[in-house]
């Protein structure tokens, strides 16, 4: 029993590893745009010449650094839950009520991660690219799908998790 929670442990290290990491790059990532947006501002302001496909870049990164920040909030448990109709369960209905939905949101990941690859591979081969920078729609789809694959592990962990302490 023991070796069997400490795996648990070791997975959970692993998942908070790679959670937190994927959170830093989401991080860094909306500090480029926001010091880009700061620029470009700035730039059209007095320069009249604000940085060119400003506006590309900020809905590739901002769609980036959301998906990024997904399995780090999962992993905490840090979601917006609206427990009205469950505050007065017992504790091991909403265990199964939260692994229910940790289950649900495991499959919505998996599907997403998989059409994402599908989806990049079509925009490959459209070669469809932005208005203004040129850059490849492909870009943002690449990007994406590690951190979809990695949400889909996080919640099957999590609903692991709620279904264990529904059975206590």
């Amino acid at each position: 029993m023991a070796e069997d929670a400490s795996d648990r442990s070791r997975l959970r290290r692993v998942l908070e590893l790679g959670s937190t990491a994927l959170a830093l790059a989401g991080g860094l990532v909306l500090t480029g745009i926001m010091l880009m947006s700061i620029t470009s501002i700035v730039g059209r302001w007095l320069l009249s010449r604000p940085v060119p496909g400003d506006f590309e870049l900020v809905e590739i990164g901002s769609g980036l650094a959301i998906f990024l920040f997904l399995p780090a909030c999962q992993l905490r448990g840090a979601n917006v839950i609206v427990d009205f109709f469950t505050s007065g369960t017992s504790r091991r209905v909403q265990s199964w009520l939260d692994a229910f939905g940790a289950c649900l949101y495991t499959l919505v990941a998996a599907l997403f991660a998989w059409r994402l690859i599908f989806g990049g591979i079509d925009y490959v081969s459209y070669g469809e690219r932005t208005m203004v920078l040129g850059l490849p729609l492909w870009i943002g789809f690449i990007l994406i799908i590690p951190a979809m694959i990695w949400l889909a592990l996080v919640t099957a962990y999590t609903a692991s998790r709620h279904v264990r302490a529904a059975l206590r």
